[in-house]
């Protein structure tokens, strides 16, 4: 797998570069953790194959209300995407998932690839929580303000919560 070994080898290089969290459990498998500012955290597993690079990041749970609301506006969000598009799992969680020939796959590639991860779990984050769990983020601002915490995470869905300064 002299290709695969080049893709590993080239991703190494970037996680170190770039000084993103990673683990690295087998030689040709990575789980990286890229910092969001909407999504906090996106974990990402790449695993290298004599064929093709696989990608997954769990993006969301399953959504509480609205599931196919949600799902219908993840599935318009693949249009945008190149190399990844969401998917779902048995249970209705949502992922960005890829599979990307390793022939030819260089650096910038890699990079790329990432970037997009990122970008779309990063962009499409606070959209899924509006779509698919408004109900529970008007119960947790209920239960942050009973109990004098900050709400200033929730500012965001202001619009959903009854905040006056919307």
């Amino acid at each position: 797998m002299p290709q695969g070994r080049a893709v590993a080898a080239h991703l190494a290089e970037l996680l170190a570069a770039e000084g993103l969290e990673h683990e690295r459990p087998e030689p040709n498998r990575f789980v990286i953790v890229l910092p969001g500012r909407d999504k906090l955290r996106t974990t990402v597993s790449m695993t290298i194959g004599p064929q093709a690079l696989v990608i997954n990041a769990f993006v969301a749970r399953r959504p509480d209300e609205n599931a196919e609301g949600v799902y219908r506006w993840l599935l318009q969000q693949n249009t945008r995407l190149l190399g990844i598009g969401f998917a779902l799992d048995s249970l209705g969680d949502i992922y960005l998932v890829g599979r990307i020939p390793v022939s030819g796959l260089g650096p910038d590639d890699l990079d790329r690839l990432l970037g997009s991860v990122l970008r779309a779990s990063d962009e499409s984050f606070n959209a899924i929580l509006r779509l698919g769990f408004s109900s529970a983020i008007r119960r947790e601002r209920a239960w942050r303000e009973a109990r004098g915490e900050s709400t200033a995470n929730l500012e965001a869905f202001a619009d959903l919560t009854g905040d006056p300064t919307a």
